[in-house]
């Protein structure tokens, strides 16, 4: 049977971990690691659902300041209609 480490072992290894956690400086090299395969698509998707929030709250403004739904199909690259078919109120 293996004895659980005391509360005051268990205060001092927090302890020495908070030491070198404020102490760390990162390397050049840890800001140019490839993210893991999972953790990249997870990113892409948080960066995608930002920006469509993003082009959503810019296309409400827009409608806001009377713009119409052709203007901001092309601005984006599609047709009026998709863009009010995708972004209007309902």
């Amino acid at each position: 049977m293996t004895m659980r480490p005391s509360l005051e072992d268990l205060i001092k290894n927090a302890d020495r971990l908070a030491d070198a956690f404020e102490g760390h400086e990162p390397d050049e090299a840890d800001f140019d690691a490839p993210l893991p395969p999972l953790m990249a698509v997870k990113l892409a998707a948080f960066r995608r659902a930002a920006a469509e929030k993003e082009l959503a709250e810019a296309i409400a403004a827009a409608r806001v300041a009377r713009l119409s739904w052709r203007e901001l199909g092309e601005a984006i690259g599609t047709s009026g209609e998709a863009v009010r078919q995708r972004y209007a109120a309902s």
